[in-house]
């Protein structure tokens, strides 16, 4: 049963995935630092470290699978709350070649692996087995994205945008006490005579 912890499961996943994957021995790519970051640390001040950051900008319900049930382990079936998070994908570096490349290569990583299911995601997110995250690229007018920009403390730098969908977390069970399945009302001879009379 996904928790709590799934809402901040999914982008240090992301980022331990990219983390993972890129080429750290390979001469030919840049040096380059992985960080799953806050509005507060976006905010301070920001060192000359070549670096790719994540940073979830916009949480929305999704209106797909808002509604949608699934069973627990009392049996009874609830409906998940359905979160989309909103990732900014940002790359700091002062040389343009490296800003480009290490970009890129994020860029194709999540399009070759857009799918992050129970293998990839941590466990403190409490994943079912047959759970996954689907990250699709977003579509932010220039608009927006200055906008974004404009409310945190940094200059603007290479930015890519994603959504990931669906996070699903579940109500939280409640030990000892069991679940109202019906309401049960009694009918007899005696109820039907007494309305009868009136």
């Amino acid at each position: 049963m996904a928790n709590v912890n799934s809402f901040h499961s999914v982008g240090d996943s992301l980022i331990r995935f990219l983390d993972n994957r890129y080429p750290h021995d390979d001469d030919n790519m840049p040096s380059c630092q992985f960080e799953l970051t806050s509005s507060g640390e976006l905010a301070g001040d920001i060192d000359d470290t070549t670096k790719l950051t994540l940073y979830v900008y916009r949480v929305t319900f999704n209106e797909h699978v808002r509604n949608s049930a699934r069973p627990r382990l009392s049996g009874v079936p609830t409906v998940p709350l359905s979160l989309d998070l909103h990732f900014m994908l940002s790359v700091w570096s002062n040389s343009a070649a490296e800003e480009h490349t290490i970009c890129a290569w994020a860029m194709q990583q999540l399009y070759t692996h857009p799918i992050m299911d129970i293998s990839s995601l941590t466990t403190d997110g409490g994943w079912q087995a047959d759970e996954y995250i689907q990250i699709i690229p977003a579509e932010l007018s220039n608009e927006d994205l200055m906008r974004i920009w404009d409310a945190l403390a940094p200059n603007y730098r290479l930015s890519v945008s994603y959504i990931a969908r669906t996070v699903r977390i579940d109500p939280d069970e409640v030990a000892g006490i069991p679940p109202v399945v019906a309401t049960r009302f009694d009918y007899s001879e005696k109820a039907e005579e007494e309305v009868s009379d009136v």
